[in-house]
Parts: structure tokens; C-alpha cells; sequence
């Protein structure tokens, strides 16, 4: 099958722009409005690979996304760090003044909060995507109604920008996931240094606490640490972490003894650092 990446949103979103940084910039990509449709195209086999956002520098994690990854059995093949440019963009010969509604992704529109208590005329609309509110405004000549979007979604869709760099944290940036179905490919060992995690302890008391001591006796570091609800078992959790470390030694020492101790232990990914 030939390679065709499934992102969350349209063409000139950032996930857009990761899939053209990871895979090159012709990239095939399928465009799906909502990260359940981008999980089904790999179900599916209408997409080999997938980019998926899982956390923001000011949001913070995309929580339902770990539990998209972990009930599909999806599989982390790397990360990107992307930074976050936001901007206002509207149809040509208007004034911040003249715009009525902003539309955009939720996340944007919270990583923008400080710039639009300055402009207390304009109403915030939460909308799926931020690259396919820039298409609508340019598709049906919307006057008054503006996006908040990256500046290559207003070059592919004829927007003016407005204001650029709008979010509040100049330095955002958001972590993607790469993301497939097939188990046998393999990183050369060493090339990988981290890896992304799933375990569950017993309510013993320090369960928690002794199986990172195990990460951090066996010279892992954790980088990050999410948990999630079980359903199933009410006030019982699982949690996700990343790990990264120098020698693969090190982190098969340490997975080891953790299948061991932990109730469930699942390896997610194991892939390249791309901040170190």
C-alpha cells in the first residue's frame, strides 16, 4: 500500500505541517476532522501512518488521545516538536475592528486567551480544526468571521493576516506523535532512547512510588507521567509515562524487572529523542 498519512484536520494545519516535516514535503496525506476519524483510518487501512497531537507546552496533554493509542493498540514510531505560530486572519480590506466572530480549534483559541481580552467586541467560537475554518472563510467569502491559524493556512487559502504571533506564551509548541499499526518494524537499538509506557500498580501502599525508583535506579529518566481512569475498575488507575535513557541496556534492565512488579505493563513506543 502506498504511504498515505492521516491528519487531524485539513491541509495548511499544523498536523499539515508535521506530516510534511517528518515524511517530506510532497506527503500524501487523508484529511480527517476529529482525531476518533483519524484513529479509524488506520483501523481502516485508508492511512499507513498517522499524526497525532498529544500535548501543548501551555494546554498541556490531549488526555483522550493516550486512550485512543492505548484501546487501538497504535503504535509511537517517533515525535516532533512543533512550534506554534498563531495568527488572525480574515478576507482581504477588514480591520480587527470589523470582525465579529473568531472561529478556530479549542486549544488555539486557550493558547490566544490573553490577545482577545483586548478585543472584548469579538466572540470566540469553538470550531474542529484550525486550517479548515481559513478554508470555509475563503470558500464562502465570510465578512466579518476570522480564524485563528498557522501563517501557511492563510497563504494556502488567500486570508489577510491580521495579527500574527497571537498566543499568549510566545515559546509554545506542541508534541506530535507518529503513529502506525504495524508491531514487526524495528528501530536499530541503538538508535532508540526513549519510550512511551502504560502500567498499572496494586492499591499496596508506595506501589506507585516504587516502580519509578525501579526507572530511576535502572538510569531511566521520566520525562512525563499522564494517568487515566480504568473504566472498568472504578478509582483504580493506569498511567502513561515517557522515558528516555543513554543505553538500551539500561531500559531493557529496567522493563524487566517492571513487568514483573507492574499488574499490566505495555510498551506503547520505543523510538529517537527528537530533544536529545
Amino acid at each position: 500500500m502506498k504511504q498515505k498519512v492521516a491528519i487531524q484536520g485539513v491541509k495548511g494545519s499544523y498536523h499539515h505541517g508535521v506530516a510534511q516535516a517528518y515524511f517530506g514535503e510532497n506527503v500524501d496525506v487523508k484529511e480527517c476532522m476529529s482525531f476518533q476519524e483519524l484513529v479509524l483510518s488506520l483501523e481502516n487501512e485508508k492511512s499507513t501512518d498517522a499524526v497525532m497531537a498529544i500535548e501543548n507546552s501551555i494546554a498541556g496533554s490531549i488526555i483522550p488521545n493516550y486512550a485512543y493509542i492505548d484501546e487501538h493498540n497504535l503504535t509511537i514510531r517517533g515525535e516532533y516538536f512543533q512550534p506554534i505560530h498563531h495568527c488572525l486572519m480574515a478576507l482581504d480590506n477588514q480591520e480587527i475592528s470589523d470582525i465579529k466572530e473568531v472561529y478556530s480549534h479549542p486549544m488555539a483559541l486557550l493558547q490566544c486567551k490573553e490577545f482577545f481580552k483586548g478585543q472584548p467586541h469579538i466572540k470566540l467560537v469553538e470550531d474542529a480544526d484550525t486550517a479548515d475554518v481559513a478554508k470555509r472563510i475563503h470558500e464562502k467569502q465570510l465578512i466579518g468571521i476570522a480564524a485563528v491559524a498557522g501563517e501557511t493556512a492563510a497563504n494556502i487559502y488567500n486570508l489577510n493576516i491580521l495579527a500574527k504571533e497571537i498566543q499568549t506564551i510566545k515559546s509554545n509548541s506542541t508534541r506530535f506523535f507518529i503513529l502506525n499499526k504495524y508491531k514487526e518494524i524495528k528501530v536499530e537499538k541503538k538508535e532508540i532512547n526513549k519510550a512511551s509506557l502504560k502500567f498499572l500498580t496494586d492499591h499496596k501502599k508506595g506501589s506507585l512510588a516504587t516502580v519509578l525508583n525501579v526507572m530511576s535506579d535502572c538510569g531511566l529518566n521520566l520525562t512525563k507521567i499522564q494517568s487515566l481512569p480504568v473504566i472498568s475498575m472504578p478509582w483504580k488507575y493506569s498511567f502513561f509515562v515517557d522515558v528516555t535513557f543513554t543505553e538500551y541496556k539500561n531500559y531493557e534492565k529496567a522493563m524487566s524487572i517492571l513487568k514483573i512488579m507492574a499488574l499490566e505493563l505495555k510498551v506503547l513506543g520505543e523510538y529517537k529523542n527528537q530533544n536529545g
